[in-house]
């Protein structure tokens, strides 16, 4: 089969001793390509030098929402308070554009914190950049799924994709009217709202992820790309089609949305 994983954190101190182990058995299952999303400064550079390790790992830029309030680097120990104007980050972005494929992590969360103006602007930011530079826009949006929606729709994003997205049926579909994409971790084979979403859902506006080492199998299991294989079993039933035709229909619109 042909394989994506749009959003994993492969940088995550938990694959520091098996990275190229868990590389290899993505390849093996036939993942041909695993989107890395950054979470902030330090993140970001590390996942830029990461994906130079094999071809189907590929570069996604952002800040974790909440790192926006903060807006702190832990490049080494003399320098982890140095404060990074968001500003200053996004030229970053701009100047590196041909060495990633999206922007993301990046959104609104309301659950770790009540700061949302700071939130609105950096994502509003945000997304005027992936729209200058026609890149995907990776989204986060925790406790806000309302407002990140309605702030994507009257920007006119184009190339939105919805990450883990835990809002009402009404959000989901004023998303998928308006073209938006929706990603679909391994635990859909235990959750409801993915579920819902895929059966909602054209399988052109779907993608598959796996937030590894997050959002398992099983909870509290590490989770890894290889496993989105359960992912597109779980899809396959609730469309009631053969894998190899979920697996291709996805992987046309990583060519379409991220190529």
């Amino acid at each position: 089969m042909l394989l994506v994983d749009i959003h994993a954190h492969l940088d995550h101190p938990a694959f520091k001793e098996n990275l190229n182990e868990v590389i290899i058995k993505a390849k093996d299952v036939g993942l041909k390509a695993v989107v890395l999303n950054g979470v902030n400064s330090a993140s970001n550079r590390r996942i830029l030098e990461l994906v130079k390790k094999d071809s189907i790992l590929k570069a996604a830029l952002g800040f974790y929402p909440v790192e926006l309030t903060k807006m702190t680097v832990n490049y080494s120990e003399e320098i982890s308070k140095e404060k990074i104007d968001i500003d200053q980050e996004l030229e970053f972005m701009r100047k590196n554009k041909e060495k990633f494929v999206a922007f993301g992590e990046v959104g609104l969360d309301y659950q770790e914190t009540e700061d949302r103006k700071i939130q609105k602007e950096g994502f509003e930011k945000i997304i005027s950049l992936a729209e200058k530079l026609k890149k995907p826009i990776i989204v986060h949006s925790r406790k806000a799924e309302e407002d990140a929606i309605n702030m994507l729709v009257s920007s006119n994003a184009k190339k939105v994709v919805m990450h883990c997205f835990h809002g009402r049926k009404s959000l989901v579909k004023l998303g998928l009217e308006h073209g938006f994409h929706f990603s679909i971790p391994v635990n859909i084979v235990r959750s409801h709202q993915f579920q819902m979403i895929t059966e909602m859902a054209n399988l052109t506006q779907l993608f598959t992820e796996t937030d590894a080492p997050y959002l398992g199998i099983e909870r509290n299991k590490q989770n890894e790309p290889a496993n989105v294989v359960y992912t597109i079993k779980k899809i396959s039933e609730i469309k009631k089609m053969e894998q190899i035709e979920v697996s291709n229909i996805i992987y046309q619109n990583w060519q379409r949305v991220f190529e």
